[in-house]
Parts: structure tokens; sequence; C-alpha cells
């Protein structure tokens, strides 16, 4: 299965579902099921500022007990879309899900969907880009 590392705190957010779209310097044209990897750092001082602490304290979670170094989620990659000018000037998305991300004209945002936390989380080392797992079926 594809994976894709996320750092902390922003990986948790996905899996949670608090955060929809993840935005990257890169586009793909790469369509279908990924997992989410939970880098090894964690931003603690991005982890203590709102709305950041505010979502992760509802699912109990603070800088200090996030998962790392694991696949956290399953999830589909349902679209990847260039941030426009116009997009970047308006604040789209809005609320929290532009706060959660780097919405620059020339980004692109990457629509998750399906996003399900795995119940047991997998110990895994995390590369650059898309990096393949071998076997995640049944492990959720």
């Amino acid at each position: 299965m594809k994976c894709l590392t996320i750092r902390q705190p922003w990986a948790t957010l996905v899996a949670l579902g608090e955060k929809q779209f993840e935005t990257r310097s890169w586009q793909t044209a790469y369509r279908g099921e990924l997992a989410i990897h939970a880098g090894m750092r964690v931003d603690k001082a991005v982890c203590r500022m709102e709305p950041y602490q505010s979502a992760l304290a509802r699912h109990g979670f603070t800088a200090e007990n996030l998962p790392k170094g694991m696949i956290i989620a399953v999830s589909r990659l349902a679209d990847c879309c260039g941030v426009t000018p116009e997009q970047a000037q308006q604040g789209w998305p809005g609320g929290n899900e532009y706060v959660f991300g780097d919405y620059t004209a020339g980004r692109y945002a990457w629509k998750l969907e399906a996003v399900s936390p795995l119940v047991h989380p997998i110990s895994a080392k995390g590369r650059l880009g898309f990096w393949e797992y071998p076997v995640l079926e049944g492990e959720q």
C-alpha cells in the first residue's frame, strides 16, 4: 500500500478527521488508497497554539502523547488541486482547515477521504514522498 509520512500534529489531525486536505509543494496524479504515517518529529510549539491545541484535546492528545514513527490511518487520496492566487487571497478552504495547511498560491491541496484510524498503529520507518508498506489489509 502507498504511504505518506506527515509530521505531527498534522498526521493525527488527518487520522482524527479534523484535517481533510494535506498541502504539499508538489502535485500527484495518484488517486487511491493511501496510508497515513506519523513521522518522528512533533512540532510541540504548534501543538500548544490554537486551534491545534483544542482540536487535539477533543480527542485526548497533547504534544507529549502523539504517536510517532507509526502508520496511524488509511485513507483514499481523492483529488489534488493547485492553490490559485485567488483562493490563497480568499483564505480557501476556510476555518480550521485553512489554519492546518499551507494554502499559499502555487502549492497543492490533496483531498483525503474515507479516513479510518488504525485500531493498532503499525511501527514503520517513514520516508520522503510516497513509499510502500507491504501489507495493511486486515491490520485495521
